[in-house]
C-alpha cells in the first residue's frame, strides 16, 4: 500500500455550498453571523483531521436580479475572512485556516501583516488564499468604474506575492532575544528593511510584526487561465480547481506541476485540490433522495443569476428553455468556469434552465452523491490517477451534510490507508507535507559562505 495520503480541505460557505442550503432542515439558517456555528463545524473538521477549513470572500454583495438575489445567502453576508479566523484559532489547536484575501482592493503591506498576525495567533496554521477580483460591484466599492483586464490583474498579483513574501523575511527567525539583563530586545542586524520598488508598488518595510511560524503562511491559489496556471507554478502551494472530469483534473495537473521546475520548484510542494460537493448517505437510494429534496429548493430565477454570474454573460435575452447560444459570447468572469460549465452543457446537451439548476447547486464544481463507499470509490479513482493531491470537499449544507461526510466517508478513507488518522504534525506546512521556506537573507548569507 503507498505512503501517500490524500489532503482534505473544508470549504465553508455559511450555510452550505449548495444554493439553497439554507432551505435544508439540517443547516443552520442564520449562519453568516453566527459564530458558535462556525466554531462547531471547525471543531468537526478537526476530529475528522482535514487539513485544514477554507472561507471564500467577495468585497462586495452579489449583483443580481432582485428576486433571485433576496432568495440566496451566498455573497450577501458573512463574517470578514482574517477576523473569523482569527476567532477560530482560538476554538481550535491542529486544524490549519485559509482565507481569501484579494490583490485588487487591498496592499501588500496590510496583507503580510494580517496574516502574520494570523499564523502567530494560530501558532502556525495560516494560509492565503490568493485570488484577483473581477466583479465590477466589488470595483464600485473601491471607487473604481471599471475592472482591469486579466493581464494587469495577474501582472500587480505577482508583485504583491513578491512583496509579501519580502516582508516575511523582515526579521530574522531568531531576531526577538528579549534579553533582560542586557536590555537588547532584538539583535538590530536581524532587521531588515525591503525597500521594494517596482511597477506597481512601492514598499519600505519592515514588517512590524516578526518572521510568521511557517516562515510564510501557505499561499493558496485557484487560477485555470495560463497566467493563473503560472503564477500557481511560482508561487502556489495549494490549488482549488473546477474541473468536472478526471481527465480534465488530470490534464491541468500535470501542466501546473510540469512548469514548476523552471522555478526550481519539487512538484511535490503543490497540492492540487479540485473541488467535490458530497451528498452521502447511508445507501444511494437515501443520498440520492436527499440530493433531489435539495434540488427541488433550488428558484428557477436563482438558478439562471448563478449560472450567469459563473459565465460573466446576461443571459436575460436567451430562452430558458433552449441550450446555451453557440457560438456564446466570451464571458467575464473565471475562464476555469466558463470552460467547465461550457463543455458540460454541450456534452450533456443541457437547456439554460436545466444548466442553471445543475450549475447554482455546487456553482459550477463536481458533485457526487451516493453511499459512503461510492464517494470513496470516486474520490480515490481521481486520487490514484494522479489527477488530484486530494480534494476541497464542498458540503452541500451546513452543518449536516459536512457531518455526514466527516462521519461516512472519512472512515471509509481511513480503512482504505488513503486518509490520516492522526495529525502527524502541528503547523499547515506539516499537514501538507511543505518545507518551511528559508529567509532570503539566510540563503543569501549561505550563498556567500559557499563562495
Amino acid at each position: 500500500m503507498s505512503d501517500r495520503k490524500m489532503r482534505l480541505a473544508a470549504y465553508f460557505n455559511p450555510t452550505g455550498h449548495h444554493v439553497a442550503s439554507w432551505r435544508h432542515p439540517r443547516a443552520q439558517v442564520d449562519a453568516p453571523t453566527n459564530i458558535d456555528h462556525y466554531v462547531e463545524i471547525a471543531r468537526t473538521a478537526e476530529r475528522a483531521k482535514f487539513d485544514m477549513v477554507f472561507l471564500a470572500d467577495g468585497s462586495a454583495t452579489r449583483q443580481a436580479d432582485m428576486e433571485a438575489l433576496s432568495r440566496s445567502v451566498q455573497f450577501v453576508a458573512h463574517f470578514e475572512p482574517i477576523t473569523l479566523l482569527s476567532a477560530l484559532a482560538m476554538a481550535t489547536n491542529r486544524i490549519g485556516l485559509v482565507g481569501t484575501y484579494s490583490t485588487t482592493y487591498h496592499e501588500p503591506y496590510n496583507t503580510a501583516r494580517k496574516f502574520a498576525s494570523l499564523d502567530h495567533i494560530s501558532k502556525g496554521r495560516a494560509g492565503w488564499n490568493c485570488v484577483t477580483s473581477n466583479q465590477i460591484v466589488e470595483a464600485y466599492n473601491f471607487g473604481r468604474s471599471g475592472v482591469d483586464n486579466h493581464q494587469i490583474r495577474y501582472g500587480r498579483a505577482q508583485e504583491f506575492i513578491e512583496v509579501c513574501k519580502g516582508l516575511w523575511d523582515s526579521w530574522d527567525d531568531d531576531a526577538f532575544i528579549c534579553d533582560t539583563q542586557t536590555g537588547l530586545y532584538f539583535k538590530p542586524e536581524s532587521m531588515h528593511e525591503l525597500d521594494h520598488k517596482g511597477k506597481t508598488y512601492s514598499v519600505r518595510g519592515p514588517l512590524n510584526v516578526p518572521r510568521p511560524p511557517q516562515g510564510y503562511p501557505v499561499i493558496v491559489q485557484a487560477g485555470a487561465s495560463d497566467e493563473g496556471r503560472e503564477l500557481a507554478a511560482q508561487h502556489a502551494e495549494a490549488i482549488f480547481s473546477p474541473h468536472l472530469t478526471v481527465e480534465a483534473a488530470k490534464a491541468y495537473y500535470d501542466d501546473v506541476k510540469g512548469r514548476m521546475a523552471r522555478y526550481g520548484r519539487d512538484p511535490d510542494h503543490l497540492k492540487i485540490l479540485p473541488g467535490l460537493s458530497v451528498v452521502v448517505g447511508e445507501s444511494d437510494a437515501k443520498a440520492q433522495e436527499d440530493f433531489e429534496f435539495l434540488q427541488s429548493l433550488i428558484h428557477p430565477m436563482v438558478g439562471r443569476e448563478i449560472l450567469a454570474t459563473m459565465l460573466g454573460i446576461d443571459l436575460s435575452g436567451y430562452d430558458p428553455d433552449r441550450p446555451l447560444p453557440d457560438p456564446l459570447p466570451a464571458g467575464a468572469g473565471s475562464k476555469g468556469h466558463y470552460d467547465s460549465i461550457v463543455a458540460q452543457a454541450r456534452r450533456e446537451n443541457l437547456t439554460i434552465r436545466q444548466l442553471g439548476a445543475r450549475v447554482a447547486g455546487a456553482r459550477g464544481k463536481n458533485t457526487i452523491h451516493g453511499s459512503p463507499n461510492k464517494v470513496a470509490d470516486y474520490m480515490e479513482a481521481w486520487f490514484n490517477a494522479n489527477a488530484c493531491d486530494g480534494f476541497c470537499v464542498m458540503p452541500p449544507y451546513i452543518p449536516g451534510s459536512h457531518d455526514d461526510f466527516c462521519n461516512l466517508v472519512i472512515p471509509e478513507l481511513q480503512k482504505r490507508g488513503l486518509f490520516r488518522k492522526e495529525y502527524e504534525g502541528t503547523t499547515l506546512r506539516e499537514h501538507l507535507g511543505l518545507p518551511r521556506p528559508p529567509s532570503r537573507y539566510d540563503r543569501a548569507a549561505h550563498s556567500t559562505a559557499a563562495e
